[in-house]
C-alpha cells in the first residue's frame, strides 16, 4: 500500500509540475518574467496558507527555522522560478526540457559531495543515467540549430538551484517536527517576499490581463506552484532529495503528452521510445534495496560461545 501511494504521489507531482511550462508560456504573453514569478508565488502562497489554516496548522515561529526557510525559498523557489521565466523567452521547449531534466543528476552530484547520498547502488545510478538518455531521445537536441545563448544558461541555473534547494530542505527542514503544509506555506511566503524585491527589474510596467492570461496565472499559482510544492515537500520527507529530483525525468514525458493531446503536436517513434526509456530509468531508481537473507545468522566465535560466567 505504501509503494502504491508513493507511485501515485510521484505521478500527480509529475503531472502538475510537467504542466508548469505551458502555463508560464501562456502567462508570458501579457506579463514580464518578474511579474510571472511574483504572481505564481503570491497565488501559490495564498493557496497553501488557506490550506494550512483549514487544517488547523500554524506557520513556524522559531527564528532559526525561518532563517533556513528563507535560504530554501531562494534556491527552490525565487531563483529557479525567475530563471525559467527568463529562459523560456528565448529557448525552445526541446532544449528547455533537456536542460531542466538534468536536475536529478545535479541532485545526485550534490548529494554525494555533501554526504547526503551514501552507498549509492549501481542500479539507481544506472536508472539516473538511463532516464537522462530517454530525455535526450525525446527532444533530440542535435536537431536544433542556432545558438542556445543566455536563456539556456538560465534554465541550467534553475536546474542546479532546484537540486541545491532539494538537498538543503532534506537536510535542514524535513524531520524537524514541523508539518510539511506549514513548511511549504512558509517557504512560498518567503519566496514571495524575495521576488517582490526584484520588481524594479522590469516588473513595474503597466499590464493588461485578458481572461486567458488570468486563467493561466491562477492555474500556475494554485496547481503548478502551491499544490506541486507541497507534494514536493511531502516526497522529500518520505523519500529523500535525490528520489524527489527524479521526477524531473518525467516532466518531458508529461509535456509531450499534453502537447499531443491539447496542442495537436507531432508524435514520433523516437519520442515514444524515449518516453519508454525514461519510465524504465525512473522505475530503476525507485527499486527498494534488497533485504538481508533471513537464513543468514551472525554467530559469535566458538571461543566466546564456550565462555561460562
Amino acid at each position: 500500500m505504501h509503494r502504491t501511494w508513493a507511485w501515485a504521489r510521484i505521478g500527480v507531482l509529475a503531472l502538475l509540475w510537467g504542466s508548469t511550462f505551458l502555463w508560464i508560456e501562456l502567462s508570458l504573453d501579457a506579463l514580464a518574467p518578474v511579474q510571472v514569478t511574483l504572481s505564481r508565488c503570491v497565488v501559490g502562497s495564498t493557496t497553501l496558507l488557506v490550506a494550512c489554516l483549514a487544517s488547523g496548522r500554524r506557520l513556524p515561529r522559531d527564528r532559526v527555522i525561518w532563517g533556513r526557510i528563507v535560504v530554501a525559498a531562494f534556491f527552490c523557489n525565487a531563483l529557479p522560478f525567475a530563471m525559467f521565466s527568463i529562459g523560456q523567452q528565448t529557448v525552445d521547449s526541446g532544449i528547455a526540457g533537456v536542460l531542466n531534466a538534468t536536475t536529478p543528476l545535479w541532485s545526485l552530484l550534490i548529494g554525494v559531495a555533501t554526504g547526503a547520498e551514501r552507498g549509492l547502488r549501481p542500479v539507481r545510478l544506472g536508472g539516473l543515467l538511463l532516464g537522462f538518455t530517454g530525455v535526450v531521445l525525446i527532444f533530440a537536441p542535435w536537431q536544433t540549430t542556432g545558438p542556445i545563448g543566455w536563456g539556456a544558461l538560465a534554465i541550467v541555473a534553475a536546474a542546479v538551484s532546484y537540486a541545491i534547494g532539494f538537498t538543503y530542505m532534506g537536510r535542514n527542514l524535513v524531520g524537524q517536527g514541523i508539518p510539511t503544509i506549514s513548511l511549504s506555506a512558509a517557504q512560498l511566503v518567503a519566496a514571495t517576499g524575495l521576488t517582490a524585491l526584484t520588481l524594479p527589474a522590469g516588473g513595474l510596467t503597466p499590464i493588461e490581463i485578458g481572461w486567458k492570461t488570468l486563467v493561466a496565472v491562477v492555474i500556475l499559482g494554485v496547481l503548478a506552484t502551491g499544490a506541486t510544492f507541497h507534494l514536493t515537500y511531502r516526497t522529500i520527507a518520505a523519500e529523500g532529495a535525490t528520489n524527489t529530483a527524479t521526477v524531473g525525468y518525467l516532466l518531458p514525458v508529461v509535456s509531450v503528452a499534453l502537447g499531443v493531446i491539447f496542442l495537436d503536436e507531432g508524435f514520433s517513434l523516437r519520442t515514444a521510445g524515449g518516453m519508454a526509456v525514461v519510465l524504465v530509468g525512473v522505475a530503476l531508481t525507485r527499486l527498494p534495496a534488497p533485504r538481508p537473507r533471513a537464513d543468514v545468522i551472525r554467530r559469535r566465535p566458538r571461543q566466546e560461545q564456550d565462555v561460562r560466567p
